[in-house]
């Protein structure tokens, strides 16, 4: 089965159907942290299939360039890989790249076509500055160019992934559009608003996804698998790692895995350990830490920047963001939202043991999200973070991505029956 993963970001979308054996004709993507990113992870796919992926752990022990890595690809593969922006002008050369593609796989037919606009525009942050009536701005309008290739390729299904803020954006208008866009192409289609925490990511986190499928097949709805461990708690994600230092990076298991990590495959016994990175912090913020932190351990409350002792105070307006400090809750079962913001700063995502006094690691954002640690993120610090933030978690694209599948699988079963 073949999928065209649009605005592909980092590639948590695409893992879950990667993972549930799914082949991508290409992964389009303007960010190019992102692709490299995308790439990376390629040839770890490529590598573990082909049993060489010995390969893959002398590059994240940095034995050999990104370069060297890529050239152990087939060129057909490393054509999947496109580094560009989905606009009205660039389309036309998309379309020739992925046909091209196709006819290098024998893909006669796109099976799913995946991917999520952008969607900072549609955010709760974005509506209160109103960037989403900016008429420049083109992330405004790429819902419409997913619609136009929908409409291009016509694949049996498509998933469409945003943030549930493009439900009401614009009074609702241009999630109307949307779906009348999507319509007109001759799908079904079928909106649901899903948490990742239901399908065995310990992270709360709320997401619009759009599943459809063309008008002919007699489809009603698509039930996706859920999945709790019940048993586990976020510490869980974070306790075999390593304590660090603000501005230090630790490259090394402390302990053995959780029983969470391995059954659900984050942690790998022969994969080592990467990215567990943490930006600096300046000793007035960790002593804000500090105090979060065991606040949080004594009585599990949240600190408000306007009870803090006033040496710690630096801001003159204390009422706004309040909870502008937030610990990463340890005990729970799961993290609050983890987003792209904290490429700009840790303070939202605060470890949970106060002796470290830091926000997360790369490696523990990535593992909130359900990332396994052989997923390598290309880029600055503060890119890897964000590609972080914006992904959809591997987890609950895993049971999207078999949830679709079956449908698949019952099609085809259908079309060789009647015939």
């Amino acid at each position: 089965m073949f999928i065209l993963d649009l605005f592909s970001g980092a590639g948590g979308l695409a893992e879950g159907f990667l993972e549930t054996g799914y082949t991508s004709v290409a992964h389009i993507e303007m960010d190019k942290d992102a692709i490299n990113t995308l790439h990376t992870r390629l040839a770890y796919h490529y590598l573990v299939i082909n049993g060489k992926q010995k390969k893959y752990w002398d590059y994240l022990k940095n034995k050999f360039s990104r370069e060297d890595l890529y050239l152990l690809l087939p060129a057909c593969l490393n054509d999947t890989i496109i580094n560009q922006m989905l606009t009205e002008s660039t389309l036309d050369d998309i379309y020739e790249k992925i046909d091209k593609n196709m006819k290098q796989m024998n893909c006669t037919d796109i099976d799913v076509l995946i991917g999520g606009p952008p969607c900072q525009t549609f955010s709760v942050i974005s509506r209160s500055s109103k960037k989403y009536e900016d008429r420049s701005d083109q992330r405004n309008y790429l819902y419409k160019i997913y619609a136009k290739i929908l409409g291009h390729f016509k694949p049996k299904f498509f998933v469409f992934e945003n943030v549930p803020g493009i439900m009401t954006i614009n009074k609702g208008n241009t999630y109307d559009e949307l779906l009348k866009l999507i319509e007109e192409q001759g799908y079904t289609v079928d909106p649901q608003i899903l948490n990742a925490k239901d399908y065995g990511v310990l992270q709360d986190r709320k997401r619009v996804i759009i599943t459809g499928w063309k008008k002919e097949y007699a489809i009603e709805k698509i039930k996706y698998k859920e999945i709790t461990y019940l048993n586990s708690v976020v510490n869980d994600l974070l306790n075999d790692l390593s304590a660090v230092n603000p501005g230090e990076e630790l490259n090394r298991y402390q302990k053995e895995p959780s029983g969470y990590l391995m059954e659900t495959g984050i942690r790998n016994s022969s994969c080592p350990l990467t990215l567990h990175m943490c930006r600096y912090q300046n000793e007035n913020d960790r002593e804000i830490y500090r105090i979060a932190a065991q606040m949080w351990d004594k009585d599990n409350k949240r600190l408000m920047y306007n009870t803090l002792p006033p040496e710690y105070i630096t801001r003159s307006n204390v009422e706004t963001f309040k909870d502008k400090y937030k610990v990463v809750a340890g005990n729970l079962q799961y993290s609050h939202t983890v987003i792209a913001h904290i490429a700009k700063d840790g303070h939202y995502y605060i470890h949970p043991d106060a002796k470290q006094a830091r926000s997360i690691s790369v490696r523990e954002a990535a593992r909130l999200q359900s990332f396994p640690d052989s997923y390598y993120f290309e880029g600055a610090r503060a890119k890897k973070y964000m590609q972080i933030g914006n992904a959809v978690p591997p987890l609950m694209a895993k049971q999207i991505a078999q949830g679709i599948k079956e449908a698949i699988e019952n099609i085809n079963g259908n079309a060789k029956i009647q015939t």
